[in-house]
């Protein structure tokens, strides 16, 4: 269903529109943990560090690829909030096309680039056929995942968030379902995992696709939307690149920790890919309040309610706190238990391992919710370019606390490597928030006060 969220309470709004967001992206993390699990108890310790090794490399080119899409869908939802369909039509056409040429350049260069890469990341000689042979096939299905994202972004971009739920969780049960029968009945090893996270996700996107498209009448498109100009084009490209790019750049900085991390060795790669799996399930609360947020930032901005952005962003940081706060709980008195679901019969030192890296993860996430939160405002205002300079904020953070931290703290100082970057944006973020805020609702004021002194010198004119 279409959701107008420049309407109504806002935290109220938030929320209901960030509930079908977390239980997606939960869904969406299982690609991930059920390929890991499976591997990691059928194939072995050094199969599942091998595919655990190419967390980095993959976030690179995917998050490109969700930045992008993001990125376009802000301009449509700025279009519906300001009740233009014919702009919302001609945004989605414009979207789809920049999107398949992006993605014909993307999976050449990823599958290309793929072994060096993990060669220049230090991938340990025991495990680096293992990542090569998963990563270039998660590459080679690229465009599965850029039409998920997209139908997804699109959909979330008027208001709907629980259409791509429904066709993700099908996706997760026909993932799983693939996952045993490519590794266990076809033997086809860690490139089976991989098979089965393009295949399902492929399915899903083409049947919401096609829901999408039948469903709503402000998505059906004919020939004439797809004509479009360089600079409308431009318009979009304007926003989604500097979201991509933000996203490959923080890729980069995890790139970087993974390289410090693959010097010491198979066992404490296995440890951090387990912990870094159950990161990221736990946080996926900040990430949907985040996406949320910038859903509804993006058409209360189109529809010029500056004050009640502000109003929004304010109460959804709060509640993002509090969900940090069980974020962090859950993640050290759970690490354990969690670690055994990946990694059979684990060792005590990998449980340590595994649950000193959640520790610290654990203790700031009260600074990732910020940037959750103030990131995906920004960029729901169109200030993607700034959100761009923060991933390279957190790129310098990184390698910073990868490079000098680990010489002195070893292993700590690689835990210590996120939320060093995170305090670094925080403050960039924050400040760059409350400085355009600012400006916005102080230019919305000058403008009210100008129209009403229009209006009353129309009525003594007339």
């Amino acid at each position: 269903m279409v959701r107008n969220l420049t309407k109504g309470k806002p935290l109220k709004q938030i929320l209901v529109f960030a509930l079908p967001i977390f239980i997606g992206n939960v869904f969406q993390q299982l690609y991930s943990m059920v390929d890991n699990i499976i591997v990691g108890n059928t194939l072995g310790e050094n199969a599942f560090a091998g595919v655990g090794a190419t967390t980095s490399i993959a976030f690179l080119i995917i998050g490109f690829v969700q930045g992008l899409t993001a990125g376009f869908a802000v301009k449509t939802s700025q279009f519906f909030g300001n009740k233009d369909e014919e702009k919302v039509k001609r945004s989605v056409a414009t979207s789809f096309m920049l999107c398949a040429a992006i993605t014909v350049i993307l999976t050449i260069v990823s599958v290309l680039t793929a072994k060096p890469l993990l060669r220049l990341m230090q991938t340990p000689e025991d495990i680096i056929e293992y990542s090569y042979e998963y990563i270039v096939v998660v590459f080679a299905g690229l465009g599965a995942t850029m039409l998920y994202n997209l139908v997804s972004s699109i959909l979330r971009a008027l208001g709907d968030s629980k259409v791509p739920l429904i066709f993700l969780i099908i996706a997760s049960v026909i993932n799983v379902a693939l996952d045993l029968l490519f590794i266990i009945v076809f033997k086809t090893g860690v490139a089976g995992a991989g098979w089965a996270t393009v295949i399902s996700q492929l399915l899903s996107a083409l049947a919401c696709a096609i829901y999408m498209f039948r469903k709503y009448d402000i998505l059906r498109l004919t020939k004439n939307h797809f004509k479009t100009s360089w600079k409308f084009c431009w318009e979009h490209l304007n926003i989604g690149l500097p979201m991509a790019f933000q996203y490959s750049i923080i890729a980069v900085g995890i790139m970087v920790q993974q390289a410090a991390l693959n010097t010491f060795g198979t066992l404490y790669v296995s440890a951090y890919t387990a912990a870094s799996k159950i990161d990221s399930i736990v946080t996926q609360s900040l990430v949907a309040m985040g996406s949320a947020v910038a859903t509804y930032v993006g058409q209360n901005y189109g529809a010029g309610e500056i004050e009640r952005i502000n109003k929004g962003i304010n109460q959804a940081m709060t509640v993002s706190v509090g969900l940090a706060l069980v974020s962090g709980i859950v993640v050290y008195f759970g690490s354990d238990l969690l670690t055994g679901l990946f990694v059979k019969d684990p060792n005590e030192q990998m449980l340590s391992l595994s649950k000193k890296y959640l520790f610290w993860q654990g203790v700031f996430y009260i600074g990732l919710a910020i940037i959750y939160v103030y990131r995906n405002g920004l960029q729901g205002m169109g200030y993607s370019a700034l959100t761009m300079v923060g991933g390279v904020v957190e790129l310098l953070m990184r390698i910073v606390a990868s490079i000098f931290l680990v010489k002195v703290l070893g292993y700590l100082g690689l835990c210590l490597s996120n939320p060093c970057a995170w305090i670094g944006v925080d403050i960039l973020f924050i400040t760059s928030y409350y400085i355009i805020i600012h400006h916005k609702v102080k230019r919305f004021a000058r403008i009210s006060v100008a129209s009403v002194k229009i209006k009353k010198h129309s009525k003594g004119i007339a």
